[in-house]
């Protein structure tokens, strides 16, 4: 009989627990159990009454016992060391004595020597904090001095690079002027060549010329003498002429009223009758009427022709008056025309010098935008390195953005037009506080102003469609919020915000940024005030104190300032932009220039098609004035073999009416074999007057021949020599004329040759 407790404790000394009265079984071990033999139900149950246990632990107890008296002999191992050990102690506890004596001792020296140190080590401190304050002040006029040498380093590389620029582009138009003063060396050399030709050839020819005008003055005086003389001898030979041909038609008409009447005397012995002399007569006087008919008719004819070459005389004269008139107006409007062509070249000439001065203006600005563009590209490298590359790519995609929204027009443009750029790009401040602004504004300076959320969502909704790279801050305006601060009345700092020039617009982004801090004199005042009116104070080399009570400073490059990075970014950018638009502006006058020199070109092609018009048309009319001019003298000289054949045929015509006369006068008389007295002394009259006619026509036909002779002589002479020669003599001075004219005319060209490109004459010279 034993206790519940027990039971449990033996239980639980066989590895049951209290605290979980619920075991499993396995299937078929209490049927295993129930069937056990004895001997496994007693193992079981010392095993359950833990006799096993008890003998584990007697083992282990025995192996304590074991490790004990092994630990025991240690200890008294241990103890035997440490009775030694303090015997050791005893003997340096004595000469610990010693030496805290001694060492007291030394303390006390040292100390004195310490001190003695520490007095003059505290008045070299003294010394350095006066020259360290002194040194501040020259600390900062060196670094003014420092920044104003960068700034004038800036300077002067920017003008390196300018003069550098100008001088590629000096350089390159020396090269040009070099090729261009070869080729008018070219030409200068070929044109004193011909000068000195041409120069030797008037010289050597100057005494021939003169010659020559003293001998053409001789000639043209003795031509005057002659052609006087001439003039003299033709109207005498005319007249000489004219009575000897009136002479020869009377003579002619006298023998043959002395032949007819001869013929009448002999018609007496002729015919046997009257009737067949009547008869005869009959059939001689319808002969002479049929000849005396066709005289007439020749007559007519000769007079017609004369009428009519008339007539084609006044005509072509009338004509050659119009086109002499024409000729003279062609001649007038070749000049004007060569005028107006030589104007137009001077013009393409004035175009041609412009274009390749607009040519090299145009070189040098495409230079000077490349080097701008590379010091843009250079400037935007540097921000890139200082700000962040996800920043500027924002910006770079919120500019693709707004020109997208602007090329979409209406409401994307309302859009476009509600974004005001980034914080840095709408505010000025002195260059001094750079790093205060910079410090206190931090990457705040590249947020994005915009009238509203909704500008910066649709912008935002835009990037994402398009999948622009970048990080981008909005500062809505209609969400920002700030509160009026009231800032301390001291001289020792003053408001940020007082300090920055910026649009109305913008200031609520301003206020938000800057409206609670304050620059403050030195980092004592800062500290300070920041303690005192709960507002960050920042000093002009960069220190902040928090309102909290944080401090943050140290050394600020100046040098790597973003602010100045920007201004300079955005300098480069306008200057870019304004020399592209002169650029294009420059092109369009480039362009202009160019289409005027084609107009001109076309102009001068179009008055010279005219001008070669105009001269075919001058010469054709001058050739037909003169055809008309040699046809004017054909019907000149063939007028008088006309007049002359018209005075015989109308005398011969006369001749044969008296004739006829005659011939009816003797119809109705008797027929004779001797002649009347009257018909007698009619032949005696007439015999008188063919022997005064003939002597008379003797003397003028002499007298005529006589002035033939000299007039002939006189005309062969002025056509075959003098006048020849006065030929010769004018062509040897027109030789001589063109020759200097030539010269004269080469050395203008050489003069305005080297005025429009625009050379020294002096080289000339």
């Amino acid at each position: 009989m034993v206790t519940r407790t027990d039971v449990m404790n033996l239980l639980e000394s066989a590895g049951f627990s209290r605290s979980n009265p619920y075991y499993i079984v396995k299937q078929g071990k209490i049927n295993q159990m129930a069937t056990a033999p004895d001997s496994q139900r007693l193992k079981l149950l010392r095993e359950v009454a833990g006799t096993r246990v008890y003998d584990e632990r007697r083992e282990e107890s025995k192996s304590i016992l074991k490790e004990t008296e092994g630990k025991r002999e240690k200890i008294e191992d241990l103890l035997k060391y440490i009775e030694e050990r303090l015997k050791t102690l005893e003997e340096e506890k004595e000469e610990l004595k010693e030496y805290q004596k001694w060492d007291k001792m030394r303390r006390s020296l040292e100390y004195t020597i310490y001190d003695h140190d520490l007095k003059d080590t505290r008045k070299k401190l003294e010394e350095l904090e006066t020259r360290r304050e002194t040194s501040s002040s020259v600390t900062e006029k060196l670094r003014e001095s420092l920044q104003n040498a960068t700034d004038q380093i800036k300077k002067l590389s920017k003008e390196h690079r300018d003069v550098k620029s100008k001088s590629q582009a000096f350089r390159e138009e020396k090269e040009a002027l070099s090729q261009e003063q070869s080729s008018l060396l070219k030409e200068k050399t070929r044109l004193e060549l011909t000068i000195k030709d041409l120069r030797d050839e008037v010289e050597g020819d100057d005494s021939s010329r003169k010659r020559a005008e003293r001998e053409l003055d001789r000639l043209k005086e003795t031509i005057s003498q002659k052609l006087t003389q001439l003039e003299e001898i033709r109207p005498q030979y005319e007249a000489q002429k004219k009575r000897e041909e009136e002479c020869t038609r009377e003579l002619s008409l006298k023998e043959q009223k002395r032949t007819e009447l001869y013929a009448k005397q002999g018609r007496g012995s002729q015919f046997t009758s009257k009737a067949e002399r009547d008869k005869w007569i009959q059939k001689e006087l319808k002969s002479l009427q049929r000849a005396i008919k066709d005289k007439r008719e020749q007559i007519d004819r000769l007079q017609e022709d004369l009428q009519k070459d008339v007539e084609k005389k006044s005509m072509l004269e009338q004509k050659i008056d119009e086109l002499t008139k024409e000729l003279e107006n062609h001649r007038i409007s070749i000049d004007n025309q060569n005028k107006n062509f030589y104007e137009m070249k001077k013009k393409k000439d004035t175009l041609q010098n412009e274009r390749n001065e607009l040519w090299r203006q145009e070189n040098a600005m495409q230079q000077n935008l490349a080097m701008l563009k590379e010091e843009l590209s250079k400037k935007d490298q540097a921000l890139r390195s200082m700000t962040g590359k996800a920043t500027l790519n924002g910006r770079d995609s919120v500019k693709k953005v707004l020109q997208t929204f602007r090329e979409r027009g209406g409401t994307f443009e309302q859009i476009a037009n509600n974004y005001y750029g980034m914080l840095i790009e709408n505010f000025d401040c002195d260059k001094t506080i750079y790093t205060a602004v910079e410090v206190t504004s931090g990457n705040k300076l590249f947020y994005h102003i915009v009238e509203n959320d909704r500008t910066g969502t649709k912008i935002l909704q835009e990037m994402n469609r398009q999948q622009l790279p970048g990080e981008i801050t909005f500062m809505p305006l209609n969400r920002l919020m700030y509160k009026d601060v009231q800032y301390p009345n001291t001289n020792d700092a003053i408001p940020m915000i007082s300090k920055l020039t910026f649009d109305s617009r913008f200031e609520r982004a301003m206020k938000y940024i800057f409206g609670k801090t304050l620059i403050c004199r030195n980092l004592e005042v800062a500290t300070q005030i920041a303690r005192t009116s709960n507002l960050d104070c920042i000093t002009l080399d960069g220190d902040q104190v928090s309102h909290k009570g944080a401090l943050t400073g140290g050394y600020f490059d100046t040098r790597r300032s973003r602010l100045d990075l920007h201004k300079v970014h955005m300098q480069l950018m306008k200057e870019i932009t304004d020399q592209e638009r002169q650029l294009n502006q420059h092109r369009e006058t480039l362009s202009s220039t160019e289409s005027q020199i084609n107009q001109v070109v076309s102009d001068m092609q179009k008055a010279e098609t005219k001008n070669s018009k105009n001269k075919d048309v001058f010469d054709k009319l001058k050739a037909d004035i003169r055809l008309m001019k040699e046809e004017l003298t054909a019907l000149e000289r063939s007028r008088q073999p006309k007049e002359r054949s018209l005075a015989s045929l109308d005398s011969s015509l006369k001749s044969m009416e008296s004739t006829e006369q005659s011939l009816r006068n003797e119809l109705q008389q008797e027929l004779l074999t001797q002649l009347s007295v009257a018909d007698q002394q009619e032949v005696d009259r007439l015999n008188d007057d063919i022997r005064r006619l003939t002597q008379e026509n003797k003397e003028a036909f002499s007298e005529r021949m006589r002035l033939e002779a000299e007039k002939n002589k006189l005309e062969n002479l002025l056509n075959n020599n003098l006048y020849r020669r006065k030929e010769e003599l004018e062509a040897v001075s027109i030789i001589f004329f063109l020759n200097s004219y030539e010269l004269n005319i080469i050395i203008i060209k050489i003069v305005k040759f080297y005025e429009s490109n625009n050379c020294d004459f002096r080289w000339f010279i």
